[in-house]
């Protein structure tokens, strides 16, 4: 049988007892009783609700996103700063590495447009040297592209039966017409018909006229005729061979005069407003560096290349040493100056979040927080240079970021403010509201909402083959 323990006395109990009813007591004094006041406390002190992934959302209470259905999370303030700017210490904004410029009037000089372009024959130099008729050619001159060459030059000799047949008529007509010198009035006025008609015969073939007076005065029938270049210039491309039979018409070689020649560049659409017919032009090319040409603007396309968003720019630059060359690459500088009673603020293009409805910049403010950072809407002009022409929203001397900006605005767009993608005073911006659709877009919708319904339901219930 076992033996039970022997009992603990009275007198050693007391004490244990007292000693946990004091710590029992001491416990609820120093926790103190909750109170129903407590949770709405901490509530109360939240201004604001955002969803993490949709921060332009903003609730004065909890609840879930209207566009996403996650929960709202208190959204983050900055104390005693603004709610609707970036606040940054000193050392914050070197780590971010800001600049900011001020707002400025554009300087008396203006500014410099740069275009590039490529140097080509003047199209009014050009000239196509073609056969006046049919034939083969038995020689050519001229060989090689590249050729200078002047005007009336033979470059290439043509047989053509055409003219052989024409010129045995033309020498038969003047033998007729020698012969009958001491003829009647009648056979003489005869034989000079037939010698003039023969003679335009061949002037209709396309002979010129120094060309048709060798041809009458020579003794027998010629088998070639000379093709003579009517232009002084250079030879651009030679479109025959030797022994080639061509047909009237047929282009054999392409001459140009190559001074002056055109520079044509090419302008976006907006630096057009800047450029007009007279300008002058300063011209750099690549293959003689550390020389300047200077050309005047003479053309200025009035349409628009639809997919590269630029128009055709002519510039005439005189070549009388020959030194410029088709083909090389040039820069045209373009001083566009604005007189100074005419000169607009402007800011540098990279203090301008352009959104595609409208430009953001971020204005410098100094609060009681200290320098804040403020989105503001404004209206720009055409493009500069460098910068851009303020035509609203600031003034002359306020300060803007020209570097970070992307920076600030994304740390404004994470704590719920107003940043470039959701300003408030966008006329375009989304409504949370509902969407009124009509009785057609609605039976079309219906499918896939009952379809996205049903797989909701089955993701939040992990069957994940029901959601298959």
């Amino acid at each position: 049988m076992t033996e039970l323990p022997p009992p603990i006395p009275l007198t050693r109990l007391v004490p244990i007892a007292a000693a946990a009813v004091v710590g029992l007591v001491l416990g609820m004094a120093l926790r103190g009783s909750p109170t129903a006041a407590d949770p709405p406390a901490v509530e109360s002190a939240i201004d604001a609700w955002t969803c993490s992934m949709h921060p332009q959302i903003q609730e004065t209470q909890s609840g879930s996103c209207p566009l996403c259905g996650m929960d709202l999370v208190p959204a983050q303030t900055s104390g005693d700063g603004p709610t609707d700017a970036v606040v940054l210490t000193d050392r914050a904004r070197t780590m971010a590495r800001l600049r900011t410029t001020p707002v400025a009037y554009l300087a008396e000089e203006g500014s410099l447009l740069r275009l590039l372009g490529r140097l080509e024959p003047a199209e009014t130099e050009r000239r196509s040297v073609t056969a006046w008729v049919g034939g083969r050619i038995d020689r050519l001159v001229v060989t090689t592209t590249g050729e200078p060459v002047r005007r009336g030059q033979v470059i290439a000799n043509l047989y053509s039966p055409e003219i052989y047949a024409a010129h045995q008529d033309l020498l038969t007509a003047r033998q007729q017409l020698e012969r009958l010198s001491t003829g009647s009035e009648t056979a003489k006025a005869a034989a000079r018909a037939a010698l003039d008609a023969a003679r335009d015969r061949i002037r209709l073939l396309g002979v010129p006229s120094d060309e048709l007076k060798r041809l009458e005065d020579a003794d027998t029938p010629t088998e070639t005729v000379a093709i003579r270049t009517p232009h002084t210039g250079t030879v651009l491309s030679r479109d025959v061979t030797q022994g080639e039979y061509v047909q009237t018409g047929s282009t054999l070689f392409e001459v140009a005069r190559l001074d002056p020649l055109w520079v044509q560049l090419d302008a976006y659409e907006q630096d057009l407003n800047r450029l007009s017919v007279g300008q002058t032009v300063r011209l750099d090319v690549d293959a003689l560096p550390g020389e300047s040409f200077e050309g005047r603007v003479s053309f200025v396309d009035p349409t628009l290349d639809p997919v590269r968003r630029t128009a055709r720019v002519r510039v005439e630059v005189a070549n009388p040493d020959g030194r410029l060359r088709p083909g090389f690459f040039a820069e045209a500088v373009v001083e566009t100056a604005i007189p100074q009673a005419d000169a607009p603020l402007v800011i540098p293009t990279s203090a301008a979040l352009y959104t595609g409805r409208r430009s953001v910049v971020y204005v410098e403010e100094d609060t009681a927080a200290g320098l804040a950072y403020r989105p503001r809407t404004v209206r720009l002009g055409p493009r500069i240079g460098d910068v851009y022409p303020v035509l609203s929203g600031l003034e002359n001397g306020e300060r803007v970021v020209s570097r970070g900006a992307f920076v600030l605005d994304a740390d404004l767009q994470l704590r719920g403010g107003a940043s470039m993608m959701t300003r408030p005073d966008d006329p375009e911006r989304s409504s949370n509201g509902p969407i009124a659709l009509r009785k057609a877009e609605r039976s079309a919708l219906a499918p896939v909402l009952e379809a996205y319904l049903t797989l909701q339901t089955a993701l939040a219930a992990d069957d994940f083959s029901a959601a298959r």
